[in-house]
């Protein structure tokens, strides 16, 4: 069973930036793909930003600009750049990864906090 373990969320200012850090238990080669979705109060999760295991990055146009996504394969980790953070921002960001065959994995959630 893969893990992910999701770190660096907190509570920024508007205008501020954070960095997302997700490890993961073993080497996210294996991985199509591995992304960030986030999920605020009464909301669907959606996605913020995703890579494929060829450097392929998407964002939705919410985001693009002021997040970047990157991985670090030597070290099985993904990151997610925020900056120029809104109060809409705020959620729990989740870490995903996605097999080549069977569901996807997902970690337990970063909170942040965006304040106006």
């Amino acid at each position: 069973q893969v893990q992910l373990l999701e770190s660096g969320g907190g509570l920024v200012q508007a205008g501020g930036s954070l960095r997302l850090s997700c490890a993961a238990s073993e080497s996210i080669f294996r991985f199509n793909a591995m992304a960030w979705y986030r999920q605020a109060p009464g909301k669907q999760r959606e996605l913020v930003a995703g890579i494929t295991s060829g450097g392929i990055t998407n964002y939705p146009d919410s985001v693009k600009g002021r997040f970047t996504i990157s991985r670090d394969n030597a070290k099985s980790t993904v990151y997610l750049e925020m900056n120029n953070l809104r109060p809409e921002d705020t959620a729990v960001y989740y870490c995903a990864a996605a097999p080549k065959g069977g569901n996807a994995y997902w970690g337990q959630g970063t909170q942040v906090t965006v304040s106006s």
